[in-house]
């Protein structure tokens, strides 16, 4: 608190102090103003008639105009534009003020050779000492700038414009150049930066200009960018850093306090998804919205992008109590309070959710709630079922019950052609929706997609945990293979499916190549200027139960058929029975209450035929890269 008093008071000294000198200027400006009427010679008491008079004038009216064009917002050290013409407006009221008052007031003896220098000497007195003051510390900065450290920076678009411009002001660092792929940019500058040339250049102007770190000013580049810029300052020896992505920053902000290191997830980043943010708000808009896994990676991510588009209430229910808690924080500076409601509740319970359903009556229901820890579902398959097909069963029933408009299942690529308890859990979930959908007036539309990155139990966070602990990393196979997505961009693309979807659909989204978890490891090791088998020992220890070596995105029997978004496929699934599927569900709950693991394992296997317990086929090289390829549509439909 003292502190914070200090700064104020230094502030107010120093907005004061700048008020004094230019109420000094003042009558400093009418004398010059006087003696230019007198054409520069040895003035005498006639002709100063009138400036006794007049300079308290002046200095009143033009008091208030500085005040009233805000010549004290901005600060002396950053001087630039618009504060020379916030002093040129305020001088221009001002003096037609003085010429009025002198016109009204029958002010004897006035020159109007004076009135009409007055306002001329005024500006230049005020201008002057700002600008002075700016080159002076500007001098100074880039003297102490030669100590700092020597910064090459990658893009000279809006962003790296401004990071320029912000690396000017600190004297940690000294721009030496920047790097930008647009010809026409080569050879021009950036407030005094030069553009030496292409990003191939990169590894060459870092060794001829001896810099120590490269800054990525590219917000929206893609991961390739990404990992051609680290792999290259890996190989240099210097630090690398890039600004936010365009998901974490906010429009047109960009600074070197925002600058942090490059992660993980930079490197596996794709283009930049082009959204509807029409049919999401008209989707969410005044909307009552359920989330349930609230808590989770996803829920909590689906929390904040709904927040965006204006809900009537976004109801959150998740029964782990602090990870709430947490999403409750975060979420309540981005919604109005009474607009919140955050609920401990289990999905299994079926009369905590229709506590919630009729206290409520949601309107959109996004269920994330769900077990995804493969080995440990493998382990717990009881519970895993009762969560993720039975839970689902009890929320999605009273979603069509209380004829909520739409219900969006989040599954998983490990829903296809299952080798343990959690994919075929998830399959049958979808089921379950599907075949709600073919009786009920609730639309049930399912999206699955593969591993997000940084998500509770990820491998992300595991290889970083043992990278910082000096290894070893734990690699299970070495050609197992998975497919990435961030969660925004996973959860942008879920709701632009549920904003689409009619009902009845099961969307898949579009994951790019699969990445082998290897390189993933190999690339996190560099990350942290070590070398993998050197610094660090990457171990292979073996898929774990339940674990296949590659993941598919559809069963071989569904055809995927295109839809009105490219990275949105619809996957034309078999017909569910929903009495056939009620009997299975009804044996499940059962074996469930005996806590009868085999059972659960037997009846899953009715259910989902495809699901044949733990078996990891070899995946031909290259085969699911060409499925992908061959199966999806060569042009998108509605696009």
């Amino acid at each position: 608190m003292q502190v914070e008093s200090g700064q104020l008071w230094r502030h107010s000294f120093k907005r004061w102090g700048a008020f004094a000198h230019d109420l000094a200027w003042i009558p400093v400006a009418l004398l010059l103003a006087y003696w230019a009427h007198a054409n520069f010679r040895l003035m005498t008491p006639p002709d100063y008639e009138g400036f006794l008079t007049l300079a308290p004038l002046a200095v009143g009216v033009q008091a208030v105009a500085f005040w009233a064009f805000g010549l004290y917002r901005g600060i002396w050290r950053f001087a630039s534009v618009p504060d020379l013409m916030r002093i040129l407006k305020a001088v221009s009221a001002g003096a037609m003020g003085v010429a009025a008052l002198v016109f009204f007031l029958r002010v004897e003896g006035v020159p109007r050779t004076a009135i009409v220098l007055f306002p001329i000497f005024l500006t230049m007195g005020l201008t002057g000492p700002r600008l002075l003051y700016r080159w002076l510390k500007d001098h100074n900065l880039k003297l102490a700038r030669e100590d700092g450290q020597r910064a090459l920076v990658i893009g000279a678009g809006r962003a790296g414009d401004m990071l320029v411009r912000d690396l000017l002001k600190d004297d940690h660092y000294s721009p030496v150049g920047l790097l930008d792929d647009a010809p026409e940019k080569w050879g021009r500058e950036l407030h005094g930066v030069r553009i030496l040339g292409p990003l191939t250049q990169l590894a060459a102007t870092v060794s001829r200009l001896k810099v120590d770190v490269v800054l990525l000013a590219m917000p929206s580049a893609p991961g390739q960018v990404m990992r051609q810029v680290a792999d290259t300052c890996h190989d240099q020896q210097v630090r690398c850093g890039t600004l936010p992505s365009v998901s974490e920053i906010a429009e047109g902000v960009s600074s070197v306090a925002q600058l942090r290191d490059i992660r993980i997830e930079d490197l596996l980043g794709r283009d930049s998804i082009s959204l509807d943010d029409s049919i999401i708000r008209q989707f969410v808009d005044g909307k009552r919205v359920l989330v349930t896994g609230a808590g989770g990676s996803i829920g909590s991510e689906l929390c904040r992008q709904v927040c965006h588009y204006a809900p009537a209430q976004v109801i959150m229910v998740d029964h782990a109590e602090f990870n709430l808690y947490t999403v409750d924080q975060e979420i309540q500076r981005l919604i109005p309070a009474d607009r919140l409601h955050t609920l401990i509740g289990d999905v299994r319970h079926e009369g905590r959710m229709r506590d919630i359903f009729r206290r409520f009556r949601p309107q959109v229901v996004l269920h994330a709630a769900a077990y995804k820890h493969v080995p440990l579902v493998e382990h717990n398959p009881v519970e895993g079922l009762s969560t993720n097909l039975l839970g689902t069963a009890t929320v999605a029933g009273l979603a069509s019950e209380f004829e909520a408009e739409k219900f969006l299942l989040v599954s998983t690529d490990k829903a296809v052609n299952p080798t343990n308890v959690m994919g075929a859990t998830k399959r049958a979930a979808e089921m379950c929706c599907q075949a709600l959908h073919d009786r009920s007036k609730t639309a049930f539309i399912v999206t699955r997609f593969g591993n997000v990155l940084g998500s509770a139990g990820s491998v992300v966070p595991l290889f970083r945990k043992q990278i910082e602990a000096g290894g070893p990393v734990t690699v299970t196979h070495p050609d197992i293979t998975r497919f990435f997505m961030t969660i925004p961009e996973a959860v942008s693309l879920i709701l632009q499916a549920a904003a689409m979807g009619e009902g009845g659909e099961v969307f898949v989204l579009d994951m790019g190549e699969p990445v082998k978890i290897d390189d993933l490891a190999r690339e996190m090791i560099r990350l942290y200027d070590k070398e993998p088998d050197e610094d660090i020992e990457i171990q292979y220890v073996g898929l774990r139960p339940g674990e296949k070596l590659f993941e598919e995105l559809f069963h071989c029997d569904e055809n995927l058929v295109g839809t009105g978004h490219a990275k949105i496929m619809r996957a034309q699934t078999r017909c569910i029975q929903g009495p056939w599927l009620e009997d299975h569900l009804a044996h499940l709950r059962t074996a469930c209450q005996r806590q009868d693991e085999a059972e659960v394992r037997e009846r899953l296997g009715r259910l989902v035929p495809e699901y044949a317990g733990p078996s990891t086929p070899p995946q031909p090289e290259g085969k699911l890269v060409e499925v992908l390829e061959e199966r999806r549509p060569l042009k998108v439909a509605g696009s």
